[in-house]
């Protein structure tokens, strides 16, 4: 016996078996990024920069990758020979000018100074793999004229 719509209704006796009927609200949508990952060619040694330096905590390392964290910003480190690239990858801190006070006392370069950007005050450095990440202030909101 085949199953067709009630009359009048739409549905299917036997609930929604294809889903037609469903309405979707937020199920399924992303809802922050979880963890993002940037290239060494040593993940064992770039992983002293992250834990001496950045102060993350150390939730996995091998040979060929390692998984920092602080707060919520959470990095895999992976082996690849592309390293030196332009991670696109912007960490939350509370105060730009603090962090970049603390790392120019690390030894740390800057490819940016602390600068306001269309989200906030944001300052870019190099890893010892030359990649270079970006901060930015976390409770920052867009400028009024880069607001849509």
């Amino acid at each position: 016996m085949i199953n067709y719509p009630l009359p009048g209704t739409g549905c299917m006796p036997i609930g929604d078996p294809h889903g037609g009927n469903f309405t979707y609200t937020y199920e399924g949508l992303p809802e922050s990024l979880f963890m993002v990952s940037v290239p060494s060619k040593d993940p064992e040694k770039a992983l002293l920069f992250y834990r001496d330096i950045l102060m993350m905590e150390v939730l996995y390392h091998g040979p060929h990758e390692a998984v920092v964290r602080r707060g919520s910003a959470t990095l895999r480190i992976f082996r690849s020979e592309n390293t030196g690239i332009d991670t696109g990858i912007f960490i939350g801190v509370e105060e730009p000018y603090d962090f970049h006070r603390r790392m120019i006392d690390e030894g740390v370069r800057f490819k940016m100074d602390p600068k306001r950007l269309p989200m906030g005050v944001a300052t870019s450095f190099f890893d010892d793999d030359g990649n270079v990440l970006y901060v930015i202030e976390t409770g920052a909101v867009p400028c009024e004229e880069h607001k849509s």
